[in-house]
């Protein structure tokens, strides 16, 4: 799951909350936790303050959940240089993202990856997510890049199903871990073949999330179905603002973290917007 990073009035990250949401993840089944993406509000993070929220996160796992750390920017020698300084904190692998704003060609894509790949030999998962970083990682890049040993997997956020068929076919390998970014989309992607989802909405309802990817793991679509049909207003009001917004407030509706505090240039979820989120969390009820 893509974990947010709570932060207190004074936009200090609230490593008090943060514990509380990595215990809370342990205690609900969530397979892994990815650090510093996009949910976590990455883009307005110091490196040194990145550091700080990753080294806190895998003492507080302590190894019983995977810690994965987003590591891309899209300068690559500092996303190497970052990839270096994560690799000595103990993660368990990375998410790398798509160089966003500079528009670099597949070429480019490749030499980029294949360079951050040999900065480290922890597993490496790509990060396509076109409609923040305009540039689409395309299927047959993929399969180029899926040839690098420790380039394990992609975490697919276009919600397009079709790309999950088109990168198992040209990757022709069991062991390369389809990942969908989309919520929404998710069941359906597992259905086809996927082998997880790297769920916001997990923040709001760990439990949840993992049982419905454990029910397809299982083979018991009917059950997952159902259960996605609860969750299905929640998949799409988590995003009735920019994220992590609306996941924030529901945080702290839910009295898992202390404020709904995000960074500029984000804002705090206006009030216009917490009946709807409200609701949308009581459709899955929890009871």
């Amino acid at each position: 799951m893509a974990l947010v990073t709570p932060m207190l009035a004074d936009d200090s990250v609230d490593f008090i909350s943060l514990g509380n949401l990595v215990d809370y993840h342990i205690d609900s089944g969530t397979d892994g936790i990815v650090v510093m993406g996009t949910t976590g509000e990455s883009a307005t993070l110091s490196f040194a303050e990145q550091l700080q929220v990753v080294q806190f996160v895998v003492e507080k796992v302590a190894q019983r959940l995977f810690v994965i750390a987003g590591n891309g920017t899209n300068n690559t020698a500092e996303a190497i240089a970052r990839t270096k300084a994560l690799d000595k904190l103990g993660v368990d692998g990375f998410l790398t993202v798509v160089p966003y704003y500079n528009r670099p060609c597949q070429k480019g894509l490749i030499a980029h990856f294949t360079a951050v790949a040999r900065a480290t030999a922890k597993p490496l998962l790509l990060y396509n997510v076109p409609s923040r970083t305009v540039t689409d990682l395309l299927p047959e890049t993929v399969a180029t890049l899926a040839k690098i040993d420790n380039v394990v997997g992609i975490k697919e956020a276009t919600g397009q199903l079709e790309r999950l068929t088109q990168i198992k076919t040209l990757c022709g390998d069991d062991e390369f871990v389809l990942l969908s970014g989309d919520d929404s989309s998710s069941l359906a992607f597992m259905r086809l073949g996927g082998d997880g989802v790297i769920s916001v909405t997990a923040n709001v309802v760990a439990k949840e999330m993992a049982t419905l990817c454990h029910l397809v793991q299982d083979g018991r679509f009917d059950d997952a179905k159902v259960l996605n049909d609860k969750l299905a207003p929640l998949h799409q009001k988590l995003f009735i603002a920019p994220s992590p917004a609306p996941a924030k407030w529901l945080l702290l509706h839910s009295g898992r973290i202390a404020t709904a505090q995000v960074r500029l240039p984000l804002l705090m979820l206006e009030t216009i917007h917490h009946r709807v989120l409200k609701e949308a969390l009581e459709a899955v009820d929890l009871s």
